[in-house]
């Protein structure tokens, strides 16, 4: 028998790479509905999932600027890129039957619903998987900190990032055998330490609101089930306990 979810209702914060797969470029359907297979288990234990996704398996803003774009005009493109995403995934969670609503920031009507707080809390108290795209609707803020943003909005018991690695290291594990992954974090920490689990705007947000950030590989099969009930391998950022 399962065990009781750690949180009521969660944000998850997917790259646009977690939807690569094993390719360099663009959405891997199969990859895509995986993810989707991971979301729907954690509806189906009780748990309200609301996601944002990025767009850099497609465009990234802040390449562009650098490659002489206009950064306003960049971090716009990247927008609609997460706008692809979450359309992609809302096509992938559908087909393995889960009811899933995208609400843009930048208004889409032909293809989406306008981001208004009070619905997206609806279609979560009514069952449903809500994808909130375009980032904050504004340049200059990434994702994560569109991330951020939305769980302190919804109400959100936690930010669960979906990662490459499976938490937080003091190095990169891709490249250092001797990284050491952390199963705990304060906010402080990750900011002192200049950590990179999320931008300092981000991990501010979550710190003001007291929302843990829990960071796992999105890449491991019923990881995201195992974190939310208690198990799994993870790193929490929270804030520094008092002895």
């Amino acid at each position: 028998m399962s065990q009781a979810p750690r949180y009521k209702r969660i944000l998850l914060k997917l790259s646009g790479e977690a939807l690569m797969g094993k390719g360099s470029y663009g959405i891997d359907p199969e990859t895509a509905s995986r993810v989707s297979n991971e979301i729907k288990q954690a509806r189906a234990i009780g748990v309200e999932v609301c996601i944002v996704v990025g767009g850099g398996n497609i465009f990234r803003g802040i390449k562009g600027a650098a490659a002489g774009l206009d950064r306003t005009t960049a971090d716009h493109m990247g927008m609609l890129a997460t706008v692809m995403n979450a359309l992609a995934l809302q096509n992938a969670l559908e087909q393995v039957g889960v009811d899933t609503r995208v609400l843009s920031a930048i208004p889409m009507a032909n293809v989406s619903e306008p981001y208004i707080r009070r619905r997206a809390i609806r279609h979560l108290e009514k069952g449903r998987i809500v994808i909130f795209a375009a980032g904050t609707g504004n340049p200059f803020f990434t994702t994560d900190t569109a991330a951020a943003l939305r769980a302190a909005e919804m109400n959100c018991d936690a930010l669960l990032k979906g990662t490459q690695v499976d938490g937080v290291y003091n190095a990169d594990p891709k490249t250092d055998p001797t990284a050491v992954r952390y199963d705990t974090l304060s906010y402080m920490d990750v900011l002192r330490q200049d950590l990179r689990v999320m931008d300092a705007s981000a991990i501010s947000l979550c710190r003001e609101n007291n929302i843990p950030i829990v960071v796992f590989s999105i890449h491991t099969e019923d990881e995201l089930t195992n974190v939310l009930e208690g198990g799994g391998t993870c790193t929490v950022v929270e804030e520094e306990k008092q002895s």
